[in-house]
């Protein structure tokens, strides 16, 4: 990294935690404070929830996981679209009648305090992991590929996040989100023509495109029904939907970006925004991973993008078999260059010839793909203590390696970015919870608006440590962006069905409620651990489940 380089990181994540602090100062009450005074417009919703969903692990894992698996990741959104329509008619109006500061107060309305504490309990799990997961995915990477300090960069992005979100609370996140998504989508879009820029002159984009679908990378539907598979048509429709849901019908770190909203015409067109807006925004970034993986058949590339794992392996007994793959590693890209050129001059019209050469391309690739899962099991051979699995390295890689002076500080600004907007509303989404679920509801001495607001900022600070000890703490799993969904999917069909149950099974009564949750978390998460399903199904079988289990309590009770 060149001074530029530095001057725009360093100043752009400046900025944007002296601008959230400083235009933020001064909430004096709950309201202020959790709810950002009640003022925010449309497009801020819509904005805040698009970033507090869009990490820094959507920015580094799903540009390399185009590169891997293709377009299709993209149907895990499928769903969403149809999820805001449901939230807008169901749950907003409900919301916004009650007033409520958190989506769990509700429960405590329909049923009783047992249950409302438990479902705020169910989602301190998960956000808290969450939040670790969202500091540790871009540092970790940083790390292995910029040299720096792991635990000192958990420490910078988690400090950074503290120190405006304490300050300013809702109205803090908020307003710095509309920064860094500003600075997100200037960073992907100049990315993207980049990479078009540095193709041979006589590839177009859409000679790209056919190159990419040649090697199968534009594969988007997949309507099997095929449950080894994880991401169908099938599953983004439905287990998707129920995701969704879940996430932005009673996730707090979502719930409190629209209650914030000036009205409910706000909350529900910042929503319908969101909707809009994300599954293009995702199949966006899943290009700009399709475009790099047609850059890698022009361009030479590494056997395997973590440099941590190939420079370790250099350095023990399989030093000599790992130069050996390497080297034929750099034969296949002759051949791969050499097959997509010719792949692109033929003409649309000669469909043997485009037949045959796409067959070469074909076997090219899984050439490479045999070679580079060779030497990912090399890597696990040696028990190195690094990450063999890459994925999440492709595009820093890229990023650091290809892009002009500048524009690299400005992309790690992206990604750091969207580390902190994602994390900063979970933390202030964990300490609204905390203190109006738990801290509030079981003070039995009066207190004033202006203590809340001071236990809210001490919770925050509580919760921001807490990530930060679980980010210097983790490690890192097949897929970051997989991860956080999974530890998502393991609760948040349990809490869905809680929310259903509550809207619409008017019969069913807290204890039948509070056991049922408690049977089918346990149940879930053994499902989980045996692997009884892909993980986007858990959505549904959770709800489905906790419905059926307190149904049939209460019926057997009535009876």
């Amino acid at each position: 990294m060149q001074s530029i380089d530095w001057i725009i990181l360093i100043g752009t994540l400046l900025f944007i935690v002296s601008y959230g602090a400083w235009k933020t100062k001064g909430s004096k009450n709950v309201t202020d404070y959790i709810k950002g005074g009640s003022e925010a417009k449309w497009w801020t919703i819509g904005l805040s929830v698009m970033a507090t969903q869009a990490s820094a692990i959507t920015f580094l894992s799903t540009p390399g996981q185009a590169f891997h698996s293709g377009m299709g990741f993209v149907q895990f959104y499928f769903g969403l679209p149809i999820a805001m329509v449901v939230i807008c008619l169901v749950f907003i109006p409900i919301y916004h009648r009650l007033k409520v500061f958190t989506a769990y107060e509700y429960l405590e309305t329909r049923f009783d305090l047992k249950t409302r504490t438990l479902a705020a309990i169910l989602f301190l799990i998960q956000r808290g992991l969450a939040a670790g997961i969202t500091i540790f995915a871009p540092a970790i990477i940083l790390s292995a590929v910029l040299g720096w300090n792991l635990t000192m960069l958990n420490i910078i992005i988690g400090v950074l996040v503290i120190i405006y979100t304490v300050s300013g609370g809702t109205k803090a996140v908020s307003v710095t989100q509309k920064q860094q998504m500003a600075i997100i989508f200037a960073g992907m879009f100049t990315a993207f023509f980049i990479i078009l820029s540095y193709l041979p002159d006589d590839i177009t984009f859409t000679k790209a495109l056919k190159i990419a679908g040649a090697s199968g990378k534009m594969e988007v539907l997949d309507f099997s029904f095929n449950l080894e598979n994880r991401y169908t048509f099938w599953s983004g429709i439905i287990g998707g939907t129920f995701l969704a849901l879940s996430y932005f019908g009673t996730d707090q770190s979502q719930v409190q970006r629209y209650l914030s909203g000036k009205s409910i015409k706000e909350m529900q067109m910042g929503l319908i925004f969101n909707g809009l807006l994300k599954v293009p925004m995702q199949f966006f970034i899943l290009l700009v991973g399709v475009m790099v993986f047609v850059f890698y058949q022009f361009n030479a590339s590494p056997l395997h993008f973590n440099p941590q794992a190939a420079e370790k392996i250099k350095q023990t007994k399989y030093a000599e078999e790992f130069k050996k793959l390497e080297d034929k590693h750099k034969e296949i890209e002759v051949l791969k260059n050499a097959a997509s050129l010719s792949y692109a001059s033929v003409s649309e019209v000669d469909f043997v010839e485009n037949l045959e050469i796409k067959k070469q391309i074909q076997k090219v690739n899984k050439l490479e793909q045999n070679n580079r899962a060779e030497a990912k099991e090399l890597i696990e051979k040696a028990k190195l203590d690094v990450e063999t699995n890459d994925k999440d390295y492709v595009f820093i890689h890229f990023i650091l390696h290809h892009l002009p002076k500048g524009l690299i500080g400005l992309l790690l600004a992206v990604i750091l970015s969207a580390a902190m907007s994602s994390t900063a509303s979970e933390l202030n989404a964990l300490a609204s919870t905390t203190a109006m679920d738990l801290y509030k509801r079981n003070v039995t001495v009066e207190k004033s608006g202006a203590h809340f607001v001071k236990a809210s900022k001490w919770f925050t600070l509580g919760w921001g440590i807490l990530a930060i000890l679980v980010a210097c703490f983790a490690s890192l799993f097949d897929n970051l962006i997989q991860l956080v969904n999974i530890i998502g999917s393991i609760f948040y069909g349990n809490v869905l069905g809680i929310f259903l149950l509550a809207f619409f099974i008017k019969f069913v009564k807290s204890n039948a409620v509070f056991v049922a949750a408690i049977i089918t978390q346990a149940i879930v998460v053994m499902g989980w651990w045996f692997d009884w399903m892909p993980y986007l199904w858990l959505n549904l079988f959770g709800c489905g489940l906790v419905m059926g289990i307190a149904i049939l309590i209460q019926s057997i009770k009535k009876k």
